[in-house]
This record gives structure tokens, C-alpha cells and sequence, in this order.
């Protein structure tokens, strides 16, 4: 098939989460399996900064917002996959520090930043060869994209993949003028949400198919508890609705030739996992010992679990358990964690930033990966810290659900620990059978290489894209 892939993250050149990760892997392994795929992304700063070899072309799209025309230039790359790739320039909107808002704040004028970017990707197909089949679109930020070619009655079918709910790209009323989409499609079948325009509403009603990336969740946001709001929307849509896993970039999260780690590690030699934990220690200037470290690479916010991990901190450090946490977010939690290690030399250690040379060293240096999401629609950090040795203790939730295998004491089977119900007692719970496991080294050598064994591929994810889009394809 042919396919363009519109997304507003794409790694490494422009990420703030699991987005940019995906918009990296999945359309290389779609090329892979011989499709024909392309990737549009905002030529942002950063891109400008981390891509070479871009070359400008003589195209240039021009769109209406409301009453005024847009113009950008189209430039074009190669990813360091081998993927084509299209730049869209547009100095005002996408020349500036961060990608969709700053400390203080989104971006006053998202909304016509990405509303624009949808319908230059719109216009951006008529232009590509082979033309696309399949428009596959990418969270709020190109959920007008369906809108648009439906008004247009052009001939592309669309995928459009839920990312994270949450995130909804909701503007006031006004912001509507600037789709120049037909007055009818501001209703409730269209992009009309409680009065207000809702870009992941427009995505999942007008979309031929909407995916999740993970089974669990696709269900989970069926429910009133995890649907933030658009619940009623998904189960009306449920026909078109699919789950599927996201996969693990092994040729980046392999221990066995890592090299951000101090020693590579394997399953067949697992002696490089102790060098990689002392080296950690080491880094965040814990002295060294036999307890066990806890992990954390995270954005530091309550989706991430992290008022029952401060509920329990006190309890951690009184067993000899060192704490690591890699990750910025809410101001509270910097400074709790700021706090908590000026308080506690020597058994906890707080970086407030994201590096990926410590996240490599996190993940394979520590004993246990803490990832107690309230929700989670895929997490990529538990796949990583299993395929280094490092099993996950995780919420019970979407994509931590799916991936991780609750370890069984009778059996020894598993690759971590799942705790239910979200509260701080059952994580309490899940951490202590951590730790007995960790007292034992033939149970834990033995649960080390059982998740070392695990593996979520792209390949196989892609194959379940492929799927839908034939599935998007049958009138």
C-alpha cells in the first residue's frame, strides 16, 4: 500500500513521549514489509537542528484559515531509518523552542498551528508518488485530517490512532471558522464537543478507522472512568475501533550492544547487569551496597503514579531500598523529590531533566522498573526495562496490563509484578514481592532471563496496521 504518515513528533528530531517513538518505528517497519510510506512533520526547530541533508523543494502549499491564506514550504529528508520524509515550514508556527507550549503553558495559537498542518497534509497528498491509499493520522494534532478529506470527498481512506486520550486538542467555538469546513460538520457527529471544537473528537468520529496502541486500552476508553469525557463517542464508534501493541526498537534497548551501558549485557552473561547498576550508583553518587534500586524514567505527573510513590517513600528507604527517578513535570513533585534526597543522602537520587544516556543507564542498572500508571495506553519503558533484566512493577492498567506477565511465586512464571486496585497499600504489596524475589538469586536470575526472553516487535505491530488498513479500504 501506500501510505503517508502525518504525525506531530518524530524521533529523535522532535519527542516529548511515546508519539515521536512510534512516528519512528512503525513507518520503518511498514517499509520493511514493502509498503510504500512517507511521514510529514512540522519542521520544527529542533528538526532544523538534529536533521541533515534536508533539501528544499520548489513546492509550496497554500491553504485558506478563515479568511486569510497560509502558505508553507516543503522540504524533504530521509529519517535515520530510510524513511521519506516531508518537512512542513512555517517559521511562525513552528520556529520555537519547545513543540506544542512552554513551563507556563500551551501555546496561545495551537489550534491554528495544527489545524494548518492538517490541511497541508491534506494538500501535501495530492502531490506525493505514489499517491496515497492511506492518510494514518496521530493523536488530536491531526484529527481534522478525516474532517477534511471527507468535506473534500477525496479519494483517501484514513486511520487515525489514539495516543493518549487525554489530550484532546479542544479550542473555543471561534477556532472553527479556521477549518472552512461546511457549517453542518460543527454538531455532535462531527467536531462539536459541549460547545467547543474538539480535534480528537473529529479524529475518531470521520476517521475509517481509529486505533489505540494497546487492546486493553481500546476498551479502557470505552468505560466512564478512563474515556475522559469522550466515552459515549468511542462506544458509538466501536465498530472501527482496534487495539494494538506498540513494539520495542530492540536495536536501540539491546544490552548486548548498548552503548550507554558501562558493560553489555545478555542472557547468556548476565555479570554486565551488576556492572551496569554499580555504574549507576555510581552516576547519581549513591554509595554502593546489596540492597536493591528502584527505577523510575518518567514525566513527573499524577497520571504516572507518583502520589502513591510518595506515599511510600519513607517505607522504600527504611528497607534498604535505593530510589532513582530520571524525569521533569510538575513543579510539586520536582521539589518533593528535590527535598526528599537533600533530606536522605545516599539512598535516594532525583535528576530533573530527561537525559537518554541516563534513561539507558536506569533502565539496565536497576533491579526493578516502578512505572504504577493510573492510566496507560502503551508505556514503552516497561518493554525496555524487560528486554534489559530489569522487571517492572506496574498498575494494572492499558498497555502495562498487556505487556507485563504477573510473576507467580508457586510457578516462578512472569516478568514482573501487576498490582490492582490503584491505591497505595496494593503497590505496597506488588513492591514486597518484589523484594522477597530479589532475597532469592535463583528466583530472580530465573525471572531476569524470563523477561529478558520477552519481545513486542514492530514488525508485528505493523502487521496488525496492516490490517486495519485493509479494513479501511473495504467501502
Amino acid at each position: 500500500m501506500n501510505i503517508l504518515f502525518a504525525a506531530s513528533e518524530l524521533s529523535p528530531y522532535a519527542k516529548t513521549g511515546g508519539l515521536g517513538d512510534v512516528s519512528a518505528a512503525l513507518p520503518a517497519a511498514l517499509r520493511a514489509r514493502g509498503h510504500s510510506v512517507s511521514v510529514v512533520l512540522p519542521y520544527y526547530r529542533s528538526a532544523r537542528q538534529l536533521l541533515e541533508n534536508v533539501t528544499a523543494t520548489d513546492l509550496s502549499i497554500t491553504v485558506p484559515m478563515g479568511a486569510v491564506p497560509h502558505t508553507a514550504r516543503i522540504h524533504t529528508a530521509v529519517t535515520d531509518r530510510g524513511v521519506r520524509l516531508y518537512l512542513v515550514e512555517k517559521e511562525e508556527y513552528y520556529d520555537r523552542s519547545n513543540l506544542y507550549g512552554t513551563a507556563t503553558g500551551d501555546y496561545s495559537d495551537n489550534a491554528s498551528r495544527f489545524i494548518f498542518f492538517s490541511k497541508v497534509v491534506v494538500e501535501l497528498g495530492k502531490y506525493i508518488r505514489p499517491v496515497p491509499q492511506i492518510l494514518h493520522l496521530n493523536d488530536w494534532q491531526t484529527g481534522l485530517v478525516p474532517a477534511i478529506v471527507r468535506a473534500q470527498r477525496l479519494p483517501y481512506r484514513t486511520v487515525f490512532t489514539i495516543h493518549n486520550l487525554a489530550f484532546q486538542g479542544s479550542f473555543w467555538a471561534f477556532d472553527f471558522d479556521l477549518t472552512n469546513l461546511p457549517g453542518e460538520y460543527f454538531s455532535p457527529p462531527g467536531v462539536e464537543f459541549y460547545g467547543r471544537l474538539n480535534l480528537m473528537k473529529a479524529g475518531i468520529n470521520l476517521a475509517h478507522q481509529v486505533t489505540t496502541v494497546s487492546p486493553r486500552y481500546s476498551r479502557e476508553i470505552q468505560t466512564l472512568e478512563f474515556g475522559c469525557g469522550l466515552d459515549g463517542v468511542l462506544r458509538e464508534n466501536a465498530h472501527k475501533l482496534s487495539g494494538i501493541m506498540n513494539g520495542a526498537d530492540y536495536t536501540k534497548w539491546n544490552p548486548a550492544t548498548d552503548e550507554y551501558l558501562a558493560q553489555n549485557f545478555s542472557t547468556r552473561a548476565l555479570a554486565g547487569k551488576e556492572a551496569c547498576k554499580k555504574a549507576l550508583l555510581s552516576a547519581f553518587k549513591l554509595p554502593a551496597g546489596d540492597g536493591p534500586v528502584l527505577g523510575m524514567v518518567s514525566r513527573l505527573a499524577n497520571q504516572k503514579g507518583f502520589d502513591l510513590v510518595t506515599s511510600l517513600m519513607d517505607e522504600l528507604i527504611a528497607q534498604d531500598v535505593r530510589v532513582i527517578i530520571l524525569g521533569s513535570g510538575d513543579s510539586f513533585y520536582e521539589d518533593y523529590f528535590r527535598e526528599f534526597a537533600r533530606k536522605h543522602p545516599g539512598k535516594v537520587g532525583i535528576k530533573i531533566a530527561f537525559s537518554e544516556t541516563l534513561a539507558h543507564e536506569i533502565v539496565a542498572g536497576s533491579d526493578f522498573l516502578l512505572m504504577p500508571s493510573v492510566f496507560e495506553p502503551c508505556g514503552l519503558t516497561q518493554l525496555y526495562a524487560m528486554a534489559n533484566g530489569t522487571p517492572p512493577i506496574v498498575h494494572e492498567t492499558g498497555g502495562l496490563a498487556d505487556s507485563v506477565e504477573n510473576y507467580n511465586e508457586h510457578t516462578g512464571q512472569g516478568t514482573g509484578f501487576k498490582f490492582a486496585p490503584y491505591e497505595t497499600n496494593a503497590l505496597r504489596k506488588a513492591v514486597q514481592r518484589a523484594l522477597a524475589v530479589y532475597a532469592d538469586k535463583p528466583k530472580l536470575e530465573a525471572l531476569r532471563l524470563a523477561a529478558m526472553s520477552k519481545r513486542f516487535s514492530w514488525d508485528g505491530a505493523a502487521a496488525g496496521y496492516e490490517r486495519v488498513y485493509e479494513k479501511a479500504m473495504t467501502p
